[in-house]
């Protein structure tokens, strides 16, 4: 599949359905947490998606949402990123070219880059060592990967 036609947004009410979708599947929520609720897909789009600024974005593959990216403060000097997506997204390398486009976007705020996940999560593991996050440790039982500077190319996130 093309993952040059990823597209990462500002999330709006219309994400309700498909947000719930994936934040009620549980194996897309083994590593976070239960699966949620409408209630509290509700709660958390307008939360965490709706807020200003934002705390994720949704993102699009042929403008179908497919999942969201994590891009928020983190402490002063960092933001935090990550990705969650649909199980049938998984293993396409969408999460490499997020994760890509997540830290220009991070670089370009001048910003170190923070990857959190549960010592379980081997993937987001592995993609953080990937782009050269260091491992800094554990903070409140998740790993904590850093990236202090990398370059790269990508193109995807759109404000």
């Amino acid at each position: 599949m093309d993952r040059s036609a990823l597209k990462i947004r500002r999330m709006n009410e219309n994400d309700f359905g498909p947000l719930y979708g994936l934040l009620s599947d549980p194996g897309v929520m083994e590593y976070i947490e239960p699966p949620f609720t409408k209630e509290k897909t509700s709660r958390f789009l307008a939360e965490a998606g709706l807020c200003e600024p934002p705390l994720v974005f949704a993102v699009e593959k042929d403008n179908e949402f497919i999942g969201y990216v994590i891009f928020h403060g983190y402490d002063e000097k960092s933001i935090e990123i990550g990705w969650v997506l649909k199980a049938e997204c998984w293993g396409k390398g969408y999460a490499s070219k997020l994760t890509e486009s997540l830290i220009k976007k991070g670089l370009s705020l001048d910003k170190q880059l923070i990857i959190e996940c549960v010592p379980e999560q081997e993937v987001t593991k592995h993609i953080a060592k990937k782009f050269g996050f260091m491992h800094e440790g554990l903070k409140d039982g998740l790993e904590v990967f850093r990236l202090v500077r990398a370059d790269t190319g990508s193109e995807t996130f759109q404000e």
